[in-house]
C-alpha cells in the first residue's frame, strides 16, 4: 500500500492508522527479506509480526520487590486486576500483561503465544519455564483502551541471588524493552539496594535508555533531608550502571491513591506526579513516532549485521584450516568492526555488542554465510533515505485524532482542578441512567449526611452561596489524597460546570472524599442517584 494511495483514499484515512500501515508495508517489503537472507534472527531479535505494529502502546513496570509496582499499576487504572497481589514480600511471581477486554479474565502464557492478535508470539522460544510464569489479564478498563501495561516479577535482592528463576530473566526483559513504549523502573526510598540481578536487568535495558523513566517511590515516608541523601545516592548509582553522559530523569513520588503522609516536600511530589502522568498520557499520541524510530534503529542494525556477515564470509578459506580461521576471526571481531566502519561508512553506534556477537558466532557455520547482495543493500538504503522521510509529514496528521487518557491520567482532571486553567467542554452532557427507576432517581444518598457537610461548607465562608475553586482546593488538600484523585472528585462534584461549588455540590464532594478514604473506588461518571436534587431538573432538560 503506497503513501499516495493512503492520502487519496478517504476510507483508508478514516479506518486505519496511516503511518502504522505504511511502516508495516515497508518492513515486509524491504527489511524482512534482508533479515532472512543474512540470518539476522539467529543473532538478534525475532522478526516483527502484524501485532507488533497494530498493538496499543505498552508500558513495562519493573523494580525490586516491595517497591510498589502492582500498587502503581492499580493507581493508573483505578481498580484491582485479576491475579494482583500486594505485600512486603515478593508477591508478583510472573509477568502479567494487562490489556483491554470486554470480559474480565486471565489467558495463560502458552495460549498467548498462539494468538496472532497479541504481540507475544515470539516469546515461545523462552520455553515452558517462562510461559508458565506469563499471563494476560483482560478487563473492561478505560485506561487500557489506550495503553497496555506489563507487570513484572520483583527483581531479587542480594540475599536471594542464588535462587534460579528457571528462565533467562534479563533476556525476557530485553525482549519486552525492545517492543514497549515506556519502561517505568521503581525504587523504594527506604531500601535503595543495587543487587546482582538488578545490575543484569540494567544490562538488558542497554540501548533503550530513551524509553526509561526512573521513579523514587514512597517519598512521602521520608523527611526532606533523608530524601535529598537517597536521591543523591540513587543518581550516583545509576551513573555507574548507565555509563552515558546524559543523566536519567528520576521522578520523586508516592504513587498510590491513598492519603499521603504530611511532609515538607508534598508540593514537589504533586508536581513530579503530574509530570510523569503527562509523559504516560502522551504515549498513544507518540506511538507512531516510537514505531518509526524502532524500525529505523532495527534497519541500521540490519545494515551493520549484513556487512559483518559478508566480511566473515569473504575471509573464510575455501578448503583448509576453516576452524582455526573461524576462531581467529571471532577473536579479531573488534578490529573487523573498525574496518567495516571505515570502508562502508557505517556509524559505530549501529553495531551490535561485540562480546555478545562473538558468543553467537561460536556456534555458527561461516561457510553458510552470504556475501553482500547489491539489490538488497540498495533497497535498505532506499528505506533509510527516502521511504522513512516520506512518512514524517504524515505523523502530524494523527495529532488531532488522539484523545487524552481517562482516569488519573486524564490531563483535563488536573486542569479543571487548577482554577487558573479552568475550562469545560459545553458540548459534553452529563450521562444519566435512563433505565433507573424514578424512586432511585428521587433519592439522594448524600442527604442524610448533609448537615455535617453544611457545617464545613459555611465555615469556609462561601460568597453568594458558593465556594470558589481556590477555597475548595485548600480544604481538599488537607485530606492528603493525590491531586489527580481530588481533581476527579472536583469534576464529578461541579455538576453545573461553573468552576464553583454550592452547598449541595460541596456535600457531594465531601461524600466522595469520605468514600475514597474508606477504600472505595470512585465512579467514572456521576451516577443518577448522586446528582444533587437542584441539578437534576437542568440535567434532564439538557438531555431533552
Amino acid at each position: 500500500m503506497s503513501i499516495r494511495r493512503l492520502r487519496n483514499n478517504p476510507k483508508i484515512l478514516g479506518d486505519v492508522n496511516m503511518v502504522t500501515e505504511e511502516l508495516k508495508n515497508l518492513y515486509y517489503k524491504r527489511l524482512l527479506p534482508i533479515e532472512k537472507y543474512y540470518s539476522f534472527h539467529h543473532f538478534h531479535s525475532p522478526s516483527y509480526e502484524d501485532a507488533d505494529f497494530d498493538n496499543k502502546p505498552m508500558v513495562l513496570v519493573m523494580g525490586q520487590y516491595s517497591t510498589g509496582k502492582t500498587t502503581f499499576i492499580r493507581y493508573l487504572i483505578e481498580q484491582d486486576f485479576p491475579g494482583s497481589r500486594v505485600g512486603p514480600e515478593p508477591t508478583t511471581d510472573c509477568f502479567s500483561a494487562l490489556m483491554y477486554g470486554e470480559t474480565e479474565g486471565i489467558i495463560p502464557g502458552n495460549a498467548l503465544t498462539v494468538d496472532p492478535k497479541k504481540p507475544f508470539r515470539n516469546l515461545d522460544p523462552f520455553g515452558n519455564s517462562f510461559l508458565n510464569r506469563f499471563q494476560c489479564a483482560q478487563m473492561p478498563n478505560q485506561v487500557l483502551e489506550s495503553i497496555s501495561i506489563i507487570d513484572t516479577p520483583g527483581i531479587l535482592t542480594a540475599a536471594k541471588r542464588k535462587l534460579s528463576r528457571g528462565y533467562d530473566f534479563p533476556a525476557v526483559l530485553r525482549w519486552f524493552a525492545e517492543r514497549v513504549d515506556r519502561i517505568i523502573l521503581l525504587f523504594d526510598a527506604h531500601k535503595l539496594e543495587f543487587s546482582d540481578e538488578l545490575t543484569r536487568a540494567f544490562g538488558a535495558l542497554s540501548g533503550y535508555e530513551d524509553k526509561l523513566r526512573v521513579v523514587l517511590n514512597k517519598a512521602d515516608r521520608v523527611d526532606s533531608q533523608q530524601l535529598m541523601r537517597v536521591y543523591g545516592a540513587l543518581m550516583w548509582s545509576l551513573g555507574k550502571v548507565f555509563r552515558t553522559p546524559e543523566i536519567l530523569r528520576v521522578y520523586i513520588g508516592s504513587f498510590w491513591s491513598e492519603p499521603r503522609q504530611v511532609c515538607d516536600h508534598y508540593q514537589l511530589i504533586e508536581l513530579e506526579e503530574e509530570d510523569l502522568l503527562a509523559d504516560i498520557r502522551n504515549l498513544p499520541r507518540n506511538a507512531a513516532v516510537r514505531k518509526l524510530n524502532d524500525l529505523v534503529k532495527r534497519a541500521r542494525l540490519v545494515r551493520a549485521h549484513a556487512h559483518i556477515i559478508s566480511y566473515l564470509k569473504q575471509e573464510m578459506p575455501t578448503i583448509f584450516c576453516k576452524e582455526s580461521k573461524k576462531h581467529n576471526l571471532i577473536y579479531q571481531l573488534p578490529v573487523i568492526f573498525t574496518k567495516i566502519q571505515q570502508q562502508h561508512r557505517v556509524p559505530a553506534g549501529d553495531f551490535p555488542d561485540c562480546t555478545k556477537m562473538q558468543e553467537k558466532l561460536l556456534g555458527q557455520d561461516f561457510s553458510k554465510f552470504k556475501t553482500l547482495k547489491p539489490s538488497l543493500m540498495a533497497s535498505l538504503d532506499k528505506l533509510l533515505t527516502t521511504d522513512i522521510a516520506n512518512l514524517v509529514p504524515l505523523l502530524q496528521q494523527q495529532e488531532a485524532r488522539k484523545k487524552s487518557l481517562p482516569g488519573v491520567l486524564d490531563g483535563d482532571f488536573l486542569g479543571t482542578f487548577r482554577p487558573e486553567h479552568y475550562r469545560r467542554d459545553p458540548f459534553k452532557e452529563l450521562p444519566r441512567d435512563d433505565e433507573s427507576s424514578e424512586a432511585d432517581f428521587d433519592d439522594w444518598v448524600v442527604e442524610k449526611y448533609k448537615p455535617k457537610y453544611d457545617e464545613i461548607f459555611y465555615n469556609l465562608s462561601p460568597n453568594e452561596g458558593k465556594l470558589s475553586g481556590t477555597k475548595v482546593k485548600e480544604w481538599m488538600t488537607t485530606t492528603l489524597l493525590p491531586n489527580s484523585v481530588l481533581a476527579h472528585i472536583w469534576r464529578l462534584s461541579d455538576v453545573d460546570g461553573d468552576g464553583m461549588l454550592d452547598n449541595e455540590e460541596f456535600a457531594l464532594a465531601v461524600h466522595l472524599i469520605e468514600g475514597k478514604l474508606e477504600g472505595h473506588w470512585l465512579p467514572r461518571e456521576l451516577p443518577s442517584h448522586l446528582v444533587p436534587p437542584s441539578k437534576r431538573l437542568s440535567t434532564a432538560s439538557d438531555d431533552e
